[in-house]
């Protein structure tokens, strides 16, 4: 994947980080989780949940991004592992996170999980000024000038 598609993919992700992820084996839909971010970890996302939460349990999985300004859009695969490193843990664990696990970070049903992205697909939208004028009037866009297009490792 082209650096800068890589660098614009998580720089977006980092100001809305939220993913809709699903277990390939699952059953039903995706759900949206808050991912947490480290930017000397390119290539891992991690999240908090319950154990019995649909990705408590790890395993291969595919998730969708589609940043705040809908300039980048994702769908990403890899494996969720859950977290054993404690310095990981107490990195990421914020009043936020506690807000929705309100005991604590020691609670045993409480699971970090590692998302281990091992492929990407990633869109870029930048039409312009010219392009949203041509969407605001019904005018034909060249797909070739709004935006990239990018599969590979992110």
């Amino acid at each position: 994947m082209e650096s800068h598609v890589r660098e614009r993919f998580w720089k977006a992700f980092a100001a809305s980080p939220f993913m809709m992820i699903k277990l390939d084996a699952a059953h039903g839909h995706a759900e949206p989780m808050t991912a947490l971010l480290d930017k000397e970890a390119h290539h891992a996302v991690w999240f908090f949940c319950k154990r019995d939460n649909r990705i408590g349990a790890g395993g291969r999985a595919m998730g969708q991004v589609m940043t705040k300004g809908h300039d980048v859009f994702a769908c990403v695969s890899g494996t969720l592992v859950e977290e054993t490193d404690r310095a990981v843990r107490d990195k990421h664990w914020s009043n936020a996170v506690e807000a929705w696990f309100p005991n604590g970070k020691d609670d045993p049903s409480t699971v970090m999980l590692r998302f281990e992205v091992d492929d990407a697909e990633v869109w870029t939208s930048d039409v312009g000024i010219t392009g949203l004028f041509k969407l605001a009037t019904g005018g034909t866009i060249d797909p070739s000038k709004a935006g990239e297009h990018e599969v590979g490792a992110v």
